[in-house]
């Protein structure tokens, strides 16, 4: 099955980063490359998905809810392993236990220069979760169908590291505002789950 790509994404981005993205020359600002993880997984019989909140530091996503993943090492053989391993190291679920179902469409982050590379993956056993303290200031654990309720989008103002009380559309999940390229991603899956259950 195809994934939805890049207009999903467009779903959950401001004006200025859709008008961004179709300017900017990526190649030639020769960004970095990451990976990160949508991991389902069930709990009580409902499919959740894990997130994290990163702790306060000095930095363009200082407190951000995001996705379990890093920037991609020189040993990591595929984005795919680099996904694994940064699950392992953030939240620590055992990469054995996790298959990757499918790769979804890349990221541009403009104020960090990364390419993001976002994996879906799935674990049958439920996950003792292992927040990496220097990384991960929280678990978050949502059921998927929270992400799939069309009332959880709402738009919110926000100041980035890019600009000033601007209108971020945002999805509000298990109490979390999440916005920017971790909303977009999310919204390619919430696409993805939705045409594939029909």
């Amino acid at each position: 099955m195809s994934v939805p790509g890049e207009r999903s994404h467009f779903l959950m981005a401001p004006d200025m980063r859709i008008r961004e993205l179709d300017t900017i020359k990526i190649e030639e600002k020769n960004p970095r490359h990451a990976a990160v993880m949508m991991l389902l997984y069930p709990k009580e019989e409902i499919t959740n998905l894990v997130l994290i909140l990163r702790p306060e530091y000095e930095g363009v996503h200082s407190g951000q809810i995001a996705l379990p993943g890093g920037k991609v090492e020189e040993y990591d053989r595929t984005y795919g392993e680099a996904a694994l391993r940064e699950t392992w190291e953030e939240v620590g679920v055992d990469r054995e236990t996790v298959e990757i179902l499918s790769p979804l469409t890349k990221v541009y982050i403009p104020p960090s220069n990364f390419w993001v590379h976002p994996f879906l993956g799935f674990t049958d056993i439920l996950p003792d979760f292992v927040p990496q303290l220097e990384e991960v200031a929280k678990v978050i654990e949502v059921p998927i169908s929270e992400l799939l309720d069309d009332d959880n989008v709402i738009s919110k103002n926000l100041t980035t590291s890019y600009a000033k009380n601007i209108e971020v559309p945002s999805f509000e999940l298990n109490g979390y505002i999440v916005w920017g390229a971790t909303a977009m991603m999310l919204s390619e899956l919430k696409v993805f789950i939705k045409s594939a259950i029909g």
